[in-house]
């Protein structure tokens, strides 16, 4: 493993997100300077955008050992008992993460039985809500990947 270890859509898919969110706000901003009025579009897209953003980031930072931890115990542990906590620490992100997929992947469903549309555009408002449970998909995997490297030796906390 050289560097950092990669989650390249993840990358491509929060970047890209940041780049659209910053030209509709700079062109609602330039539009609200320049006639008073603004897109009516752009805070429905700019939430959205955030939220597949923040989602992608999480993941990233997951397949790079970044999120926050207190790593003072598992330092402080013997090999055996660290790997039981490392696979403790899986468990539970595991299942947040399971919950989020499942209710995400259940509430996109039902917006799309029910044809809801969003309020601002009207647009069909399982658009909005799939990329919870694809990007918390996501977030398993890389996970996994986490744990992997984690229980092998690969991925050390900085102290």
């Amino acid at each position: 493993m050289k560097g950092f270890p990669d989650a390249r859509p993840e990358r491509w898919l929060g970047a890209l997100s940041l780049i659209v969110i910053s030209l509709i706000s700079l062109g609602n901003v330039v539009t609200r300077y320049l006639t008073g009025g603004s897109f009516s579009f752009t805070e429905e897209f700019s939430v959205f955008l955030l939220v597949v953003l923040t989602f992608a980031g999480a993941s990233v930072a997951l397949r790079r050992n970044r999120h926050i931890r207190i790593g003072f115990l598992e330092r402080a542990l013997p090999r055996r008992w660290r790997s039981a906590l490392i696979l403790f620490q899986a468990l539970c992100g595991f299942t947040v993460l399971g919950l989020i997929t499942w209710y995400g992947g259940k509430l996109a469903w039902q917006e799309y039985q029910w044809e809801s549309l969003s309020p601002g555009l009207g647009l069909p408002q399982w658009w909005y809500l799939v990329w919870l449970p694809v990007l918390s998909t996501a977030m398993v995997w890389r996970l996994v990947q986490q744990t992997r490297d984690r229980l092998k030796g690969g991925l050390i906390d900085d102290a």
